[in-house]
C-alpha cells in the first residue's frame, strides 16, 4: 500500500519549485497575459529541473512519482504568481500522455515518452467539438481507414496549446455512434501529428489564461499512420478515461494554489491599507471572509491528499478526484473573489495582480469537466439517485 506522502518529501517539492518559480514573478506573468505569448522561459526552467517529467517512469527517463507529488508541484507552479498560465505550461507533461503509457504499443512509449519527459515534445488535447461539449459521445470528427492509416475530417474546440504542439491525442469517431451498442463504442484514439498543411488553427479571444491560446481547429484530410493509432479501432473512449482522476486531482491542486496566492496577497493588502485611521484586516467584516475562505481551502486540500493517495494506492478514487475538483474550483474562486473585494478599487486594477488570478480561476468552475456534471456524477453515482442526463 502506498503510504501518504512525508512532510520532509513535500517540503523538499515545494523549495525546489518556489526556487523556479522565484525567477518568474508575478510581473513576468502579467506582460505574457497581456502579451498573449507563450511563456517559453518558465517551460524550459521547468523542464530543466526535471519537473515536466515528475510522473514518466524511471525507464523512460522520467521520475516515476505518483499523482501526490505531483499535485504539490503543481500548487506550487499555480500559486507563485503564474496562476493558470503556468499551470497549463506544465500540466500536460504529468498524465497527458497517460493513454499512451497503459494502452500503446511499448514503440510509441519508447517514442514519445522519453521526448516528453526532456520537454522536447509538445503536444495537445483534440477532444471537445463544437456540437458536442461535454457529451463526448457525440463528437462526430471521424476517422476513415485508407491504406496504410486514417484520413480525418472534422472540427475540434478549446484546444489549448495547438500553436505550439508537435502532437495531438486526438478522439475521433471511426464508426457512426448509431451502428454501436453503446455511444462510446467506435471511438478511436490516436496521436496525430499536427500537419498544419491539413489543419487550420484559430485563436479564440477569452477572459483569461492568455499566455496560452485556447483554439478552434478545422481538419481537412489530415493523414494519421497506423503506427500512431493508440491501442485498437473503437476503444478509445475507454483509453480516453483512464487519466480522467488524475486531472481533476491536478487541477484541484493548482485552483488551491491560486485560492491561496490571492489570499496571501489580500492578507498582506489588510495589514498596511489605513483606512479611517485603522488597518483594514483589523475589522471582522474583513477578517472573517479571508478566515472562511483559508478554513475552506484547508478542507479541499484534505480531500485533494486523500484522491491522491486513492489514486497512486491502485484504489477507486473517482467520488474523492470529482469532490476535490468541484470544493477546490468553488472555493478558490469565491477566495480570489473575496481577495479583489478587500483591495476594493485596486482590486480591479492590474497592478495587485488578484484580477489576472480571478480571471484565470473562474474556468475551472467549467473545465475540464462543468461543476454541474460533477454533482450530477456525485447525485448518481454516490448517492444512487435516478441518471439526471
Amino acid at each position: 500500500m502506498v503510504e501518504y506522502l512525508s512532510l520532509e518529501t513535500e517540503q523538499a517539492i515545494r523549495d525546489s519549485v518556489r526556487s523556479i518559480c522565484s525567477h518568474f514573478p508575478d510581473e513576468y506573468w502579467m506582460h505574457h497575459d497581456e502579451d498573449h505569448e507563450f511563456p517559453w522561459e518558465f517551460h524550459k526552467a521547468m523542464s530543466a529541473g526535471g519537473w515536466l517529467a515528475i510522473t514518466t517512469p524511471e525507464k523512460y527517463g522520467g521520475g516515476g512519482a505518483g499523482v501526490q507529488e505531483a499535485a504539490v508541484m503543481m500548487e506550487e507552479v499555480a500559486g507563485n504568481g503564474g496562476a493558470l498560465n503556468a499551470a497549463t505550461t506544465v500540466q500536460v507533461a504529468l498524465f497527458g500522455l497517460e493513454p499512451v503509457l497503459k494502452f500503446g504499443t511499448e514503440e510509441q512509449r519508447a517514442r514519445f515518452l522519453p521526448r516528453a519527459a526532456i520537454g522536447d515534445l509538445q503536444m495537445c488535447f483534440g477532444i471537445t467539438e463544437p456540437d458536442a461539449g461535454t457529451d463526448t459521445t457525440s463528437i462526430t470528427t471521424f476517422a476513415k481507414k485508407v491504406d496504410g492509416g486514417y484520413l480525418v475530417n472534422g472540427r475540434k474546440v478549446f484546444i489549448s496549446r495547438a500553436l505550439e504542439a508537435e502532437r495531438m491525442l486526438l478522439i475521433t469517431r471511426t464508426t457512426p455512434r448509431d451502428q454501436g451498442a453503446k455511444p462510446s463504442d467506435g471511438m478511436t484514439l490516436f496521436m496525430a501529428k499536427m500537419d498544419r498543411e491539413h489543419i487550420d488553427i484559430t485563436p479564440i479571444p477569452k477572459l483569461g489564461r492568455n499566455a496560452i491560446a485556447t483554439n478552434s481547429l478545422f481538419i481537412d484530410d489530415l493523414f494519421i499512420a497506423d503506427e500512431d493509432r493508440i491501442g485498437e479501432e473503437g476503444k478509445g473512449f475507454k483509453y480516453l478515461l483512464s487519466g480522467l482522476n488524475a486531472e481533476r486531482i491536478i487541477v484541484a491542486a493548482g485552483c488551491l494554489g491560486i485560492g491561496r496566492a490571492a489570499l496571501r496577497r489580500a492578507i498582506e493588502y489588510t495589514k498596511t491599507r489605513i483606512v479611517f485611521g485603522r488597518p483594514i484586516g483589523q475589522n471582522q467584516g474583513v477578517q472573517f471572509p479571508l478566515a472562511d475562505s483559508w478554513a475552506k481551502l484547508d478542507a479541499a486540500e484534505a480531500v485533494m491528499r486523500k484522491a491522491a493517495w486513492l489514486y497512486d494506492s491502485g484504489l477507486p478514487c473517482g467520488k474523492e478526484a470529482n469532490e476535490a475538483k468541484y470544493l477546490a474550483s468553488e472555493w478558490g474562486f469565491e477566495a480570489c473573489d473575496r481577495a479583489l473585494q478587500v483591495h476594493g478599487g485596486y482590486g480591479y486594477t492590474k497592478e495587485y495582480h488578484v484580477e489576472r488570478y480571478w480571471r484565470d480561476i473562474r474556468i475551472q468552475r467549467i473545465a475540464p469537466i462543468a461543476n454541474e456534471l460533477v454533482l450530477a456524477f456525485i447525485g448518481e453515482k454516490v448517492l444512487g439517485m435516478p441518471r439526471s442526463y
